[in-house]
């Protein structure tokens, strides 16, 4: 092993298919059930809160646009920070996005593949034996294809995504046709529980579109892998994303008109399929659904595998001497993936312990770890787009004053959606009870010591000369 750099492996295509089919996964299959739940069944209500989280997304995707424009480094986010706020603070990015933010959603991935998995064998326990068992499997198996086969993941995310887009689009469809015909879509619109919601119920549905709308971001930690990063990428961030939100809501509208809202609220998007296409054609479904959950899994196991390697090659992070290597055969970091599994397995135990045991083993510090890394991620973007508009904004004020300053309030919508729907909302309902809650408390508890352990192996006189696209096009 040595210290080469990675492969232009990557097109076009395939960075589209990241973004869309890293996103495009588990979220919007349980995720649509839980802003149902959420909003009482009030489909307008859940649509808004469909609309909101798209609209944070896509301002964020067109700030990040313009930084994939100039900055072509290792990984996308790390990148940007460094360029941006400094080296220092692109370190704490990349110690979160390797340490919580990646493996704690890959972990959700794993279990969520595994769980509709063992459904089509007639196994409905989320949380059984054999769920967590596969889920394991399933972990172990997404990061030897990254680590060992690298461009077989890149195909298999390529074909994933234009499956897993099968079920979704058969249900906008015939499932809107046939709501409009028998007057299902019409009674899911117009029932007397669209009366009902408010801010809070809404702020906690835009929270939960937070995690199926997630994992765009992603997608830049293959740009320097990806061929043209820099024309390339931005058409990839804001391409995918539109085909993201059409899917989403057009695929949301077609539920309420196979299946009623109490029954979705109750047996979730399987019950609109099953009622659709029957037994038979719904299980074959399902396999569809498996199969888009495990390329979300497999995009985000992608760059998990990556992370440590992108800490490492810049000197810093834990053993960056041995992080930093490259395998000659695959020109993959391998030692950088098999800690970004390590790390994946330790954050699906915390998934079990915390949110699908009777009893949390957590105790107080058992929160969401689907939802609240994600809101975490919002808060890193503020000082990257502040800083981008102090050093450019005035070559440009559209894209380098205007496009960040709406990226900054979208990602400030975000923080306090999930302070008040994991915080404030939770801490009255159990006040109510003669109880203590405070989740995202206690999230930022445990946050706050993993970044304080990541200060340990911050190293001053770390290596920043790595060359850069970017620094390529200055000398020529």
């Amino acid at each position: 092993m040595d210290n080469q750099p990675l492969q232009k492996r990557y097109g076009l295509l395939t960075a589209i298919c990241m973004v869309v089919g890293i996103v495009i996964g588990s979220g919007v299959f349980f995720k649509a059930q839980d802003i149902l739940i959420h909003t009482n069944g009030n489909m307008p209500l859940g649509i808004l809160a469909w609309l909101l989280g798209g609209m944070a997304m896509v301002l964020a995707i067109l700030a990040f646009s313009v930084l994939a424009r100039r900055y072509v480094r290792i990984n996308g986010i790390i990148d940007y920070a460094e360029e941006t706020v400094g080296s220092r603070y692109g370190y704490f990015v990349g110690w979160f996005v390797t340490t919580i933010y990646y493996p704690s959603m890959t972990s959700v991935l794993a279990w969520v593949s595994a769980r509709y998995t063992v459904a089509l064998f007639g196994e409905n326990d989320p949380t059984s034996g054999m769920t967590m068992v596969l889920a394991g499997v399933y972990l172990c198996l997404s990061c030897l294809v990254n680590v060992l086969a690298p461009r077989i993941s890149g195909k298999f995310q390529v074909g994933t995504t234009f499956v897993k887009l099968v079920p979704l689009i058969l249900m906008a469809v015939v499932g809107t046709v046939i709501g409009l015909v028998n007057g299902n879509t019409l009674e899911a619109f117009t029932s007397s529980s669209v009366a009902g919601g408010d801010a809070s119920t809404l702020f906690a549905a835009t929270v939960a579109t937070a995690f199926a709308y997630e994992g765009w971001i992603i997608a830049t930690s293959i740009n320097a892998e990806l061929r043209d990063a820099k024309r390339n990428l931005p058409i990839a961030l804001v391409g995918g994303s539109l085909i993201i939100i059409i899917v989403y809501i057009t695929y949301y509208v077609g539920l309420a008109g196979v299946a009623s809202v109490d029954e979705l609220m109750t047996g979730g998007a399987q019950t609109a399929f099953r009622d659709l296409f029957g037994n038979v054609a719904g299980t074959l479904l399902n396999v569809f659904v498996v199969i888009s959950c495990l390329g979300t899994l497999n995009g985000l196991m992608l760059a998990s595998t990556r992370s440590m390697y992108s800490i490492a090659v810049r000197g810093n992070g834990p053993r960056p001497d041995i992080f930093a290597s490259v395998d000659r055969s695959t020109n993959m970091p391998i030692n950088s993936g098999i800690m970004g599994l390590f790390i994946c397995a330790f954050w699906l135990f915390y998934f079990y312990g915390a949110n699908l045991m009777p009893t949390p083993i957590f105790g107080i510090f058992s929160f969401d770890s689907s939802e609240l890394p994600v809101i975490t991620v919002y808060a890193f973007y503020i000082p990257i787009f502040i800083a981008f508009m102090c050093k450019h904004g005035r070559e440009d004020m559209v894209h380098n004053v205007l496009f960040p300053l709406l990226a900054i309030l979208a990602s400030a919508f975000m923080i306090f959606a999930a302070l008040y729907a994991h915080g404030i909302s939770k801490y009255q309902a159990a006040a109510a009870r003669g109880e203590f809650s405070f989740p995202v408390l206690f999230y930022l508890i445990v946050f706050a010591v993993i970044m304080g352990i990541g200060m340990l192996f911050y190293h001053k006189k770390a290596r920043t000369d790595q060359v850069t696209e970017g620094d390529e096009d200055k000398h020529a």
